[in-house]
């Protein structure tokens, strides 16, 4: 818990702030290893000894960077799994969450596509894999509760799972690469809704 003087607790914040979002930036335009301390401090406005004491050093700030993105989408995966009800409404809402947070952090997105799919830039190590496979799970899990409901019919998970991943994917990388032709979020819902009618007519062919 953080005591004291309220505005200097603000004006932590605000200089954190500063030095992750001049990270942010650097980062995606230098890369990791092209980015210097002396760069963050000065696109912050602070002086070295500033980052040294919230960060300890350019590792630090990349690694509270991505940590506290992926917490924001173990949050959500976390709220998806306490939820209960119709599995489909739950499924859409979870990918819905996950577009906002997409977009909310697109920077440190496409700092994390980068290093991830790159050239080696010295980043500390991350797990991405981890994060990808509990994604993968998650959405497996709300189609097999979909079945289990009768919502969906029987069919293999792991193809089920393979589609509309493949859609989300697909919607948040072009908002990377093309966000001219990039789709909303009331187009993404929209094009998983009929995915998920396609499964629900492939059960009423057999």
């Amino acid at each position: 818990m953080i005591r004291g003087n309220p505005k200097a607790s603000s004006l932590d914040l605000a200089v954190r702030e500063r030095l992750l979002a001049g990270a942010t930036q650097l980062f995606n335009q230098k890369g990791y290893n092209g980015t210097t301390v002396r760069e963050i401090v000065a696109s912050a406005g602070v002086t070295k000894p500033v980052l040294y004491y919230y960060f300890r050093n350019k590792e630090g700030i990349y690694l509270e960077l991505i940590r506290g993105a992926f917490a924001k989408f173990g949050a959500i995966l976390d709220e998806t799994r306490k939820e209960r009800g119709n599995a489909i409404e739950r499924l859409l809402r979870f990918s819905d969450r996950l577009f906002a947070l997409f977009m909310e952090n697109i920077k440190i997105a496409r700092l994390t596509y980068s290093i991830y799919y790159g050239p080696p830039q010295g980043a500390p190590f991350f797990d991405f894999d981890a994060y990808h496979l509990s994604l993968q799970e998650a959405i497996r899990l709300l189609i097999k509760e979909g079945i289990r409901q009768g919502e969906l019919p029987k069919g293999n998970l792991d193809d089920r799972m393979w589609i509309v991943l493949g859609a989300i994917n697909i919607a948040l990388e072009v908002q990377l690469s093309h966000p001219e032709r990039a789709i909303d979020r009331k187009g993404f819902a929209r094009i998983l809704n009929l995915i998920l009618r396609g499964f629900q007519q492939e059960g009423e062919q057999k």
